[in-house]
Protein backbone atom coordinates (compact mmCIF):
# COMPACT_ATOMS: atom_id res chain seq x y z
CA UNK A 1 0.00 0.00 0.00
CA UNK A 2 1.57 3.26 -1.27
CA UNK A 3 2.38 5.57 1.88
CA UNK A 4 -0.45 8.16 1.25
CA UNK A 5 -2.77 5.66 0.68
CA UNK A 6 -2.09 4.34 4.28
CA UNK A 7 -1.35 7.52 5.73
CA UNK A 8 -5.55 8.57 4.25
CA UNK A 9 -6.46 5.38 5.75
CA UNK A 10 -5.15 6.32 9.23
CA UNK A 11 -6.82 9.40 9.32
CA UNK A 12 -10.31 8.06 7.85
CA UNK A 13 -9.41 5.55 11.18
CA UNK A 14 -8.56 8.91 13.52
CA UNK A 15 -12.13 10.55 12.18
CA UNK A 16 -14.03 7.41 12.95
CA UNK A 17 -12.00 6.93 16.02
CA UNK A 18 -13.02 10.54 17.17
CA UNK A 19 -16.56 10.32 16.08
CA UNK A 20 -16.58 7.61 18.22
CA UNK A 21 -14.72 8.68 21.48
CA UNK A 22 -17.33 11.82 21.05
CA UNK A 23 -20.34 10.11 20.61
CA UNK A 24 -20.26 6.94 23.23
CA UNK A 25 -17.16 8.35 25.55
CA UNK A 26 -13.77 6.96 25.71
CA UNK A 27 -14.25 3.99 28.30
CA UNK A 28 -17.36 2.85 26.17
CA UNK A 29 -16.11 2.94 23.11
CA UNK A 30 -13.79 -0.99 22.06
CA UNK A 31 -11.22 -1.21 19.77
CA UNK A 32 -13.99 -3.65 18.17
CA UNK A 33 -16.24 -0.58 17.63
CA UNK A 34 -14.11 1.31 15.82
CA UNK A 35 -12.73 -1.76 13.58
CA UNK A 36 -16.52 -2.31 12.97
CA UNK A 37 -17.41 0.95 11.98
CA UNK A 38 -14.17 1.17 9.91
CA UNK A 39 -15.76 -2.17 8.03
CA UNK A 40 -12.06 -3.94 9.43
CA UNK A 41 -11.42 -6.81 11.87
CA UNK A 42 -10.41 -5.55 14.97
CA UNK A 43 -6.65 -7.17 13.97
CA UNK A 44 -6.10 -4.87 11.46
CA UNK A 45 -6.75 -1.53 13.36
CA UNK A 46 -3.43 -2.89 15.55
CA UNK A 47 -1.88 -2.22 12.00
CA UNK A 48 -1.95 1.25 12.18
CA UNK A 49 -1.86 1.96 15.96
CA UNK A 50 -1.54 0.15 18.96
CA UNK A 51 -3.99 0.85 21.07
CA UNK A 52 -7.30 3.33 21.37
CA UNK A 53 -5.36 5.17 23.75
CA UNK A 54 -2.59 6.13 20.98
CA UNK A 55 -5.71 6.97 18.70
CA UNK A 56 -7.25 9.32 21.57
CA UNK A 57 -3.53 11.04 22.26
CA UNK A 58 -3.16 11.26 18.56
CA UNK A 59 -6.81 12.92 18.12
CA UNK A 60 -6.20 15.65 21.16
CA UNK A 61 -2.47 16.35 20.31
CA UNK A 62 -3.24 17.21 17.01
CA UNK A 63 -6.09 19.08 17.52
CA UNK A 64 -4.46 21.03 20.15
CA UNK A 65 -1.52 21.85 18.02
CA UNK A 66 -3.52 23.71 15.59
CA UNK A 67 -5.78 25.47 17.92
CA UNK A 68 -2.88 26.91 20.56
CA UNK A 69 -0.65 27.49 17.26
CA UNK A 70 -4.04 29.98 16.37
CA UNK A 71 -4.07 31.25 19.88
CA UNK A 72 -0.29 31.98 20.16
CA UNK A 73 -0.78 34.05 16.26
CA UNK A 74 -3.54 36.01 18.03
CA UNK A 75 -0.88 36.72 21.00
CA UNK A 76 1.73 37.69 18.37
CA UNK A 77 -0.09 39.63 16.31
CA UNK A 78 -0.31 43.69 15.69
CA UNK A 79 -4.16 43.60 16.50
CA UNK A 80 -5.50 45.82 19.23
CA UNK A 81 -6.34 43.84 22.84
CA UNK A 82 -9.97 43.73 22.20
CA UNK A 83 -9.43 42.51 18.40
CA UNK A 84 -7.51 39.91 19.78
CA UNK A 85 -10.23 38.62 22.19
CA UNK A 86 -12.79 39.06 19.29
CA UNK A 87 -10.36 36.57 17.18
CA UNK A 88 -9.96 34.40 20.16
CA UNK A 89 -13.53 33.71 20.43
CA UNK A 90 -13.68 33.46 16.53
CA UNK A 91 -11.13 30.84 16.85
CA UNK A 92 -12.93 28.68 19.34
CA UNK A 93 -16.03 28.43 17.56
CA UNK A 94 -14.21 27.66 14.08
CA UNK A 95 -12.92 24.60 16.16
CA UNK A 96 -16.06 23.40 17.75
CA UNK A 97 -17.30 24.09 14.07
CA UNK A 98 -14.72 21.95 12.14
CA UNK A 99 -13.30 19.71 14.97
CA UNK A 100 -16.42 19.26 16.90
CA UNK A 101 -15.46 15.46 18.09
CA UNK A 102 -12.23 16.48 19.09
CA UNK A 103 -13.40 19.44 21.36
CA UNK A 104 -16.23 17.06 22.92
CA UNK A 105 -13.71 14.21 23.28
CA UNK A 106 -11.42 17.07 25.64
CA UNK A 107 -14.25 18.53 27.44
CA UNK A 108 -15.83 15.11 28.47
CA UNK A 109 -13.00 12.90 28.72
CA UNK A 110 -9.75 14.95 30.16
CA UNK A 111 -10.15 14.49 33.89
CA UNK A 112 -10.40 10.80 32.87
CA UNK A 113 -7.38 10.68 30.48
CA UNK A 114 -5.59 12.98 33.06
CA UNK A 115 -5.64 9.22 35.18
CA UNK A 116 -2.85 8.36 32.61
CA UNK A 117 0.36 9.63 33.01
CA UNK A 118 0.80 9.78 28.62
CA UNK A 119 -1.71 12.22 29.38
CA UNK A 120 -0.57 15.06 31.59
CA UNK A 121 -0.02 17.11 28.96
CA UNK A 122 -3.69 17.83 29.10
CA UNK A 123 -3.30 19.37 32.11
CA UNK A 124 -0.45 21.49 31.27
CA UNK A 125 -2.91 22.48 27.87
CA UNK A 126 -5.73 23.62 30.84
CA UNK A 127 -2.94 25.73 31.65
CA UNK A 128 -2.17 27.18 28.57
CA UNK A 129 -5.54 28.13 27.93
CA UNK A 130 -5.81 29.58 31.07
CA UNK A 131 -2.82 31.78 30.63
CA UNK A 132 -3.93 33.02 26.97
CA UNK A 133 -7.42 34.05 28.28
CA UNK A 134 -6.11 35.90 31.16
CA UNK A 135 -3.46 37.28 28.93
CA UNK A 136 -6.17 38.39 26.50
CA UNK A 137 -8.55 40.22 29.45
CA UNK A 138 -5.22 41.61 30.86
CA UNK A 139 -4.09 43.31 27.93
CA UNK A 140 -7.87 44.92 26.99
CA UNK A 141 -7.72 45.99 30.30
CA UNK A 142 -4.78 47.48 30.35
CA UNK A 143 -5.31 49.28 27.13
CA UNK A 144 -8.32 50.81 28.47
CA UNK A 145 -10.85 48.82 25.75
CA UNK A 146 -12.09 46.15 29.02
CA UNK A 147 -13.34 47.54 32.70
CA UNK A 148 -10.32 47.82 34.87
CA UNK A 149 -13.06 46.30 37.61
CA UNK A 150 -13.58 42.93 36.09
CA UNK A 151 -12.27 39.95 38.29
CA UNK A 152 -10.34 38.22 35.47
CA UNK A 153 -10.21 34.67 37.00
CA UNK A 154 -13.93 34.60 36.93
CA UNK A 155 -14.51 36.36 33.61
CA UNK A 156 -12.06 34.07 32.26
CA UNK A 157 -13.83 31.05 33.55
CA UNK A 158 -17.32 32.42 32.00
CA UNK A 159 -15.87 32.58 28.83
CA UNK A 160 -14.36 29.49 28.54
CA UNK A 161 -17.22 27.76 30.04
CA UNK A 162 -19.84 29.92 27.46
CA UNK A 163 -17.77 28.95 24.19
CA UNK A 164 -16.71 25.65 24.77
CA UNK A 165 -20.09 23.91 26.15
CA UNK A 166 -21.44 24.92 22.62
CA UNK A 167 -20.21 21.99 21.42
CA UNK A 168 -22.94 20.24 23.51
CA UNK A 169 -25.88 22.05 21.33
CA UNK A 170 -24.01 23.90 18.26
CA UNK A 171 -24.37 21.46 14.67
CA UNK A 172 -23.27 22.21 11.36
CA UNK A 173 -26.45 23.46 9.47
CA UNK A 174 -28.41 24.50 11.94
CA UNK A 175 -29.82 27.74 11.95
CA UNK A 176 -27.13 30.34 12.47
CA UNK A 177 -23.23 29.86 11.35
CA UNK A 178 -20.57 29.18 13.84
CA UNK A 179 -19.01 32.82 12.91
CA UNK A 180 -22.82 34.30 13.42
CA UNK A 181 -22.77 32.50 16.89
CA UNK A 182 -19.84 34.02 17.65
CA UNK A 183 -20.39 37.27 17.07
CA UNK A 184 -23.82 37.23 19.07
CA UNK A 185 -21.27 35.76 21.84
CA UNK A 186 -19.29 38.65 21.17
CA UNK A 187 -21.95 40.93 21.74
CA UNK A 188 -23.43 39.63 24.74
CA UNK A 189 -20.19 39.51 26.08
CA UNK A 190 -18.79 42.68 24.84
CA UNK A 191 -21.81 44.85 24.97
CA UNK A 192 -24.28 43.44 27.31
CA UNK A 193 -27.55 41.98 26.77
CA UNK A 194 -29.17 45.68 28.24
CA UNK A 195 -31.10 48.16 25.77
Amino acid sequence: MPETASATRRDELLAIAAGLFAEKGFKNTTVRDIADSAGILSGSLYHHFDSKESMVDEILRTFQEELFGQYDEILASDADPKAQLEQAVLVSFDAIDKHRAEVAIFQNEAAYLLTFDRFSYLADRNQQSREVWLTLLQNGIDAGVLRADLDLELTYRFIRDTVWVAVSWYRPGGRRTHTEIARQYLSILLEGINV
